[in-house]
Parts: C-alpha cells; structure tokens; sequence
C-alpha cells in the first residue's frame, strides 16, 4: 500500500484528486494539505511514502515546502502535479529533489501508471511535454562542454610542445637540446607561454599542465 499525501491550495482539485486515489486498491490517502506549513506538519505526522506537490501553496511555495520536508525524510517521493510548465519551475524541482513533474493536464490513468512505475521501479514521471525540455537542455550542456575552448588554444604548436617538457621540469638547455633549438628561442617561447597563459612561473605552469 502507497501512502500518499496530496498538498495543492485549490480545495476543489484536492479534494477530486483524494477521491481519485481512495478507489485505488494500491493507494492510502492519508492526508491533504494547501499550505506550506500544513504540508510540512502532515508529512511529519503521517509519514508519506508518495508525496503530490503544486508549486503554490499558501504561505510559501512547493519548493521550499520539498526542502523542508527532504530535510525530514529524504527519502519520500516527491512529485510535482502542477500548471507551471515553464523551464524554470521544472529545474528547480529537480535540483531541489523532486521525483517527476508532471502538468494538471495528465489523464488519470496516465498518472496512475507513472506513479506505479516510480514506486515499483523508480522510474521517474516526466510530462512529455517537459521530457522534451530535459532533453534539450542537457544536450544543449553537452554542446556547450564540448565546445569550451582550452587554456591551450591560445598556443602555437611549438609553444604546446614547450609547454608540455617544461611541465615535465626541464630546463630551457634541456628543451633546446631535445627540439634543437637555441636556448634563447626556447627562453622566447617560455616568456610568450606564460604571458598566454596569465602564469608567473613554470611551477604554476606545471600545476596547469597537471591539471588539464
């Protein structure tokens, strides 16, 4: 049996959703809440396996009403049902813990089943609508990571090549000698390295060199 506790300020819908569930043979309704503070209370008090979670409730927000409870019992299962469909309410969610997110406009046997899935299997449930968002987004990251230009694009081939066996800690004799180069030329491209790079010295370039 899934213990639910369904949290919305609009009494009408809370109050269908509750008759909803009560006919489900998996699903306790052991309580509603329209509040912030009323969420946070009858989560302590009834112990949710499931919660049902809006954006805006009285006196405080679903967000902080999450946090709150997580901080609790981090591991009840909150699902945002919700009319917000803009990108940044659906983020927050997740980043503050949220389960899924689902929009009011779900049909009921739809959040029926992603509601199974998630405590059956933990699948979590996403409106295609905002499934679609997530996507781009962490495509959009990928992208964006992918194309991130390196400390090191600022280097000409030989300058890498120099930057590469002073990280190593060779001297300027020992890099001329192995490039055949004069040692001038290298102390030239060592100066130009650091000064590309926003270094004082070969200690912090090797840092660097360590680090990428």
């Amino acid at each position: 049996m899934i213990k639910l506790l369904i949290v919305d300020d609009h009494v009408l819908f809370r109050e269908g959703l509750s008759s909803l569930f009560h006919k489900q043979p998996d699903f306790q309704v052991v309580g509603e809440a329209g509040s912030h503070r009323e969420a946070v209370e009858m989560a302590r008090k009834s112990k949710p396996d499931l919660i049902l979670m809006d954006f805006s409730l009285g006196n405080g927000t679903g967000i902080e009403a999450m946090q709150d409870i997580l901080a609790e019992s981090p591991k009840t299962r909150i699902v945002f049902l919700t009319m917000h469909e803009d990108d940044d309410s659906l983020f927050e969610a997740i980043r503050g813990g949220a389960k899924g997110y689902l929009l009011k406009n779900v049909p009921i046997q739809g959040l029926l089943l992603s509601l199974r899935e998630l405590m059956q299997k933990g699948t979590a449930p996403i409106s295609r609508e905002m499934s679609t968002r997530v996507i781009n987004a962490f495509s959009s990251a990928l992208a964006n990571h992918s194309q991130s230009s390196s400390p090191l694009d600022e280097l000409t081939d030989r300058e890498k090549e120099i930057f590469r066996l002073v990280a190593k800690g060779k001297t300027n004799q020992e890099i001329a000698q192995e490039l055949v180069i004069s040692e001038n030329t290298v102390k030239n491209h060592v100066h130009s390295i650091l000064e590309k790079l926003g270094l004082h010295n070969r200690r912090e370039a090797a840092i660097l060199a360590a680090r990428l």
